[in-house]
């Protein structure tokens, strides 16, 4: 469990950050808390020749509220700093919801939002939650900065569209409509209290009860966290009831692809698919007040 030899640097700014990365393209990693890129050196299924320590950025260590009623969560914002903020609470409760679940308190202490993001475990929790919460992530580096839709963030198990210069700076979260409800759920592994299959949903009503807006994304049962774009598709425009939420969670894992492993067969997840997608939409029509 010793990681392979690499040198450390610990930029005083952003811009030293990305210079150190372009300077050694290719041979770098970037880290922050550490709580994914760590144990994954130590087991040497990464092994950079150079780690780029971005944690100690105050630049990049808060959670602000927007021009536009959003939130804005910097690469440098811990779990614990967002499970914490009542901004995050008033603008995103299921992200408060869904960081709680994250680990440990000692991974929420020093674990980040970004960095999870940037690492795209299959199995993350947070991933799912920036899909349902239409999230725009935010880059340094590279060409030139960009800002990338969550929908076109997460590309196969721990690969997304980060180029090898970039730096995930920024996170952020727009308000979401009024009446809406969202939540949370997954069926955990025991020991690692990842989501063997975790659910994120957010349900729009209007004032007779029909859906007008639905977002559904899944973490645990495939390579990547994804939306479930046909059970959205079915939900919107319907009267939320238990028929149409089983009917739309019945359409979760319409083309999917799941994944074997120790923990599940691709059968099982394709069931639990189902099964938490059902309790989490009833759970998001219940708070958007069906």
């Amino acid at each position: 469990m010793i990681p392979a030899a690499f040198t450390y640097h610990a930029p005083r700014t952003l811009r030293d950050a990305v210079r150190l990365l372009r300077a050694y393209e290719g041979d770098a990693r970037v880290v922050s808390g550490g709580m994914s890129l760590i144990p994954a050196m130590k087991l040497r299924l990464v092994q950079p020749e150079h780690l780029i320590d971005i944690g100690r950025l105050g630049e990049l260590d808060y959670v602000r509220r927007t021009e536009d009623g959003g939130v804005a969560i910097g690469a440098g914002a811990t779990y614990r700093s967002i499970e914490k903020s009542r901004t995050v609470a008033a603008v995103a409760p299921m992200l408060v919801e869904t960081v709680r679940q994250v680990g440990d308190l000692q991974v929420r202490n020093r674990g980040t939002l970004c960095g999870s993001a940037a690492h795209a475990d299959p199995a993350a929790d947070a991933t799912a939650a920036l899909l349902a919460l239409d999230a725009t992530l935010h880059t340094a580096g590279g060409p030139s900065r960009r800002s990338i839709q969550a929908r076109r963030f997460f590309v196969d198990a721990y690969e997304t569209v980060l180029g090898p210069t970039e730096v995930l700076t920024e996170i952020r979260i727009p308000k979401q409509p009024a009446h809406t409800g969202s939540t949370y759920l997954k069926f955990a592994n025991k020991a690692s209290r990842f989501a063997i299959v975790g659910v994120a949903a957010a349900v729009t009503v209007d004032p007779k009860g029909v859906c007008t807006r639905a977002r559904i994304a899944v973490t645990g049962a495939g390579p990547c966290a994804v939306r479930a774009t046909a059970s959205e598709r079915y939900l919107t425009g319907r009267k939320v009831s238990p028929e149409a939420i089983a009917a739309a969670a019945s359409r979760a894992s319409r083309d999917m692809e799941f994944i074997e492993d120790v923990h599940g067969s691709e059968e099982y997840r394709e069931h639990l698919t189902g099964v938490i997608t059902q309790r989490a939409l009833a759970e998001a029509a219940r708070r958007a007040g069906v």
